[in-house]
C-alpha cells in the first residue's frame, strides 16, 4: 500500500468494520478485492424503506435537550405509574445486580448529544438558554457515530399533509385536513400511498415505474419486498417482487414444480409445464401461463447469484438491551439479504431498485420502555450494521468506492406517538421525526423545523401541538419527493407522483 490514498482508504474501511468484530478481516479481505477488480463506478441506486409498523415514539428517539425543551419534556413524561422521560446527556447508567432487568431509562443512562451543523430557530414563545441543542435516545448512540460522520440525516417533524397547515387553520377546520388520522391502516397507506386504506399503488411503486425500463429483461427486480405485500412497492406498471429471508434461495417459488412430486420426478414436470403452458385456446390461461413462466425463470435467476459466496458482511449478532440475552434482530436480518441482493444486482443488469422492509411492536400503549428501548436498539444495531454491509461490496470509480454512496436509506410509521404519557405508555398522534441515511446523505444535520415541545397552558399557547399530538412542519409529500429526485425520477414526475407537492414552496428540501 504504497498511495497515501489508497492508505486513507483502507483506514477508513478499518474504521467502518471495527463494530463487526471477528467479521472484521473477512470484511476488509471482500472491500479490498472488490476494490481491485472495480476501475469505474457502476450506474446503480436504491431506496430502502425501513416502516415502523405501529407508530414510533420519535419524542423519544431525537430529543431537544436546551434547558427550556428539555424541562417541558419531562414534565410531560416523567410521571405515571412507569414514567417514560429519558435521563438527560451525561447521566451515568444505573448499576443493577446480574441478571436484573435494565427496563427503565435511569438504567441506560443520559441521551446522547448531537450537534447538527445548521442551527435550528428557538422557537417563539421559549427562554431558550443559548443555542438549542439535541440528543438521540441512549440507544442510539451507534447511529451517533454515523450522524456525525456525515451519512445520517434527521428530518423533523413529518406527518401526512395536504398543505402547510397552522394550528388556528387546524382548529378551524379552515384548511384541508388528512382523513382519519390516528387511525393504523389508513395512515400506514397514508405515508405508503398518498391516499387511506384502499389505495392501489404506492409511492415507490410509482416512482419505480419511471425507472424500471433501466433495468431492461430484469425489471421484475425493480420494487422488492423483504416484509410481504406493501402497498408502497405497488406501481400502475410494476409488481412488487417478494423475497424471503433464506439465503441459500432467496426467491418465493412454487412448491412441487422441481424435484419430486408425490414420489415422482415425471410428476413434478407434467405439473410444472402445466402452469406456464402458453398454448392454450384461452388468451387468459396463456397471458397466467407466461407470468408463471417469467416468474420460475425470474426465481432461478435469483436463487443462482445468490449462491455467489462472500457477496456480504454476515449480520452480526444481537444482545437484547432488557435482559441481556442473545435475540434475532428482525431488521439485519431482512437488511441481510437487502445487501446480498444489492451486491448481486449489477451482475444482473439492474440499476435501480426500491426495497420496502417493515417491523412490527411499535404500537406501545402500555409498557412502552422496555419495549421501545429494544426498537430502538434493533434499529440503531441495522442501520450500523447496513452501513458496514455496503461500504463491503464495491462500487468502483476513484470517487464513489463502495455501494454506500449508491443506498439511500429512510425511516418511516404510521405516525408518531403522544407527546404526554399515558401512564406507562403513549397513545396514537400526528407528526414525528425520521432518519435518514447513506453516503449520498447530506448528514450531520436536521432538516426540517423541530417543533416547540410543551401542551397547552393557561396564559401559553403552544403553536406547534394540537392537544397531545405534534402539528406536522413537514410533508410526507416533500420527503419522497426529494429521495425521489436523488433517485433520478424528472420533476415533472415527482410533481404527478405527490400531487400536494404544489402547495409547498420548498418542494425539495435538500437533505440528499
Amino acid at each position: 500500500m504504497t498511495r497515501s490514498s489508497s492508505r486513507r482508504e483502507f483506514l477508513r474501511w478499518s474504521a467502518g468494520f471495527s463494530i463487526l468484530g471477528p467479521a472484521a478481516p473477512l470484511a476488509l479481505q471482500l472491500a479490498a478485492a472488490g476494490k481491485a477488480a472495480a476501475d469505474e463506478a457502476i450506474d446503480y441506486k436504491a431506496l430502502v424503506c425501513l416502516f415502523l409498523q405501529g407508530g414510533q415514539d420519535s419524542n423519544n428517539l431525537v430529543l431537544a435537550t436546551d434547558p427550556d425543551s428539555f424541562g417541558r419534556y419531562t414534565l410531560a413524561r416523567g410521571n405515571g405509574e412507569d414514567p417514560i422521560a429519558l435521563k438527560p446527556p451525561g447521566t451515568p447508567p444505573l448499576a443493577v445486580p446480574v441478571g436484573t432487568r435494565k427496563n427503565r431509562p435511569e438504567h441506560w443512562g443520559g441521551v446522547v448529544p448531537i450537534v447538527p451543523s445548521t442551527s435550528q430557530a428557538i422557537p417563539p414563545g421559549t427562554i431558550v438558554d443559548g443555542a438549542r441543542t439535541f440528543a438521540l435516545h441512549p440507544f442510539m448512540a451507534p447511529v451517533k457515530t454515523l450522524f456525525d460522520a456525515g451519512r445520517v440525516a434527521v428530518l423533523a417533524n413529518v406527518g401526512t399533509l395536504i398543505q402547510p397547515t397552522t394550528k388556528a387553520q387546524f382548529l378551524n377546520r379552515s384548511a384541508p385536513i388528512p382523513a382519519a388520522l390516528g387511525s393504523h391502516n389508513d395512515q400506514q397507506s397514508a405515508w405508503q400511498a398518498g391516499a387511506i386504506d384502499g389505495a392501489q399503488s404506492g409511492w415507490g411503486g410509482r416512482l419505480a415505474d419511471i425507472l424500471a425500463s433501466q433495468n431492461g429483461d430484469q425489471s421484475i427486480f425493480t420494487a422488492v419486498s423483504a416484509a410481504g405485500n406493501a402497498v408502497f412497492l405497488s406501481g400502475n406498471a410494476v409488481n412488487q417482487y417478494h423475497i424471503n429471508l433464506e439465503l441459500s434461495s432467496p426467491a418465493i417459488g412454487i412448491g412441487g414444480i422441481s424435484g419430486s412430486l408425490f414420489g415422482s420426478e415425471t410428476g413434478a414436470t407434467a405439473y410444472r409445464n402445466i402452469l406456464q403452458g402458453t398454448s392454450s385456446s384461452s388468451n387468459f390461461a396463456n397471458d397466467y401461463g407466461a407470468a408463471v413462466q417469467r416468474s420460475i425463470n425470474a426465481a432461478a435467476t435469483l436463487n443462482q447469484k445468490f449462491r455467489l459466496p462472500g457477496n456480504v458482511l454476515p449480520a452480526p449478532t444481537f444482545i437484547e438491551p432488557i435482559e441481556g440475552f442473545q435475540d434475532v434482530n428482525p431488521w439485519t436480518a431482512q437488511l441481510n439479504t437487502v445487501a446480498q441482493m444489492i451486491a448481486a444486482a449489477p451482475g444482473m443488469g439492474i440499476k435501480r431498485q426500491v426495497f420496502f422492509l417493515r417491523v412490527d411492536a411499535h404500537d406501545t400503549h402500555d409498557n412502552q420502555n422496555p419495549r421501545e428501548a429494544l426498537n430502538v436498539a434493533r434499529l440503531a444495531q441495522a442501520m450500523t450494521y447496513f452501513d458496514a454491509a455496503l461500504a463491503a461490496i464495491p462500487a468502483g470509480g476513484s470517487n464513489v468506492v463502495d455501494m454506500r454512496s449508491n443506498v439511500t436509506t429512510f425511516t418511516a410509521a404510521d405516525f408518531s406517538r403522544g407527546f404526554t404519557t399515558n401512564g406507562s405508555g403513549t397513545d396514537h398522534a400526528w407528526g414525528g421525526h425520521h432518519l435518514i441515511m447513506g453516503g449520498a446523505v447530506r448528514g450531520g444535520d436536521m432538516y426540517g423545523q423541530y417543533p416547540t415541545l410543551g401542551i397547552d397552558r393557561a396564559g401559553w399557547q403552544n403553536p406547534d401541538i394540537v392537544g397531545n399530538n405534534m402539528l406536522p412542519t413537514t410533508s410526507v409529500d416533500q420527503y419522497g419527493a426529494t429521495l425521489g429526485r436523488w433517485f433520478g425520477v424528472p420533476d415533472a414526475n415527482l410533481h404527478t407522483i405527490f400531487p400536494n407537492l404544489r402547495n409547498y414552496a420548498t418542494p425539495f428540501l435538500g437533505f440528499v
